[in-house]
């Protein structure tokens, strides 16, 4: 009886292996920009990385899986076929997808930029004053001064990294459309 109840299992293989493709171009570039910008030596970039990319990608799944059953059944229909087709059958859905990657492209900004903070404190990656002698004040006034120039470095690093990924996963995406 409960086999007739059972679902059949379909995995889009072709979407599990462009993720992995997707995974493979971000890494590489966004641990060369941590590299350079943040000024972390090689195999820490590749571990922050890897992080972030994992994390958002893992975060990302969770929230489409959240979010597809809510979805309308056109919209629906157009996803399944371009998942498992690479098709898109309706012309009108090209300026929701403008909009779709432009909004999921801000989102994993910021899931990454929360991420590398929250990776960075656990990871004691942060300035630390060395001079003992300060007063209370001035070493207040030191790691506030840090505090911000490394969130504006933060900021800057993870946008750039982002967007030199997504600029490199969208060209992958045009090869593919072709």
């Amino acid at each position: 009886m409960s086999d007739e109840l059972s679902l059949p299992i379909i995995l889009p293989i072709g979407a599990i292996f462009f993720e992995i493709l997707f995974l493979l171009a971000a890494i590489p570039i966004e641990a060369y920009v941590l590299n350079k910008w943040l000024k972390f030596d090689k195999r820490t970039s590749i571990f922050y990385a890897i992080a972030l990319n994992v994390f958002s990608s893992v975060i990302g799944w969770i929230v489409f899986f959240t979010v597809e059953p809510m979805l309308p059944i056109p919209i629906k229909a157009e996803l399944i076929n371009y998942v498992f087709f690479n098709k898109l059958k309706a012309p009108s859905i090209s300026t929701m997808i403008i909009v779709l990657s432009f909004t999921i492209f801000m989102a994993t900004f910021l899931v990454k930029f929360l991420l590398m903070k929250i990776l960075i404190i656990f990871m004691n990656e942060g300035g630390k004053n060395t001079q003992p002698e300060t007063t209370y004040s001035q070493q207040r006034a030191s790691y506030m001064n840090i505090a911000k120039l490394q969130n504006t470095n933060l900021i800057t690093a993870t946008l750039i990294a982002n967007s030199l990924s997504y600029s490199a996963i969208t060209l992958i995406i045009l090869i593919r459309s072709r």
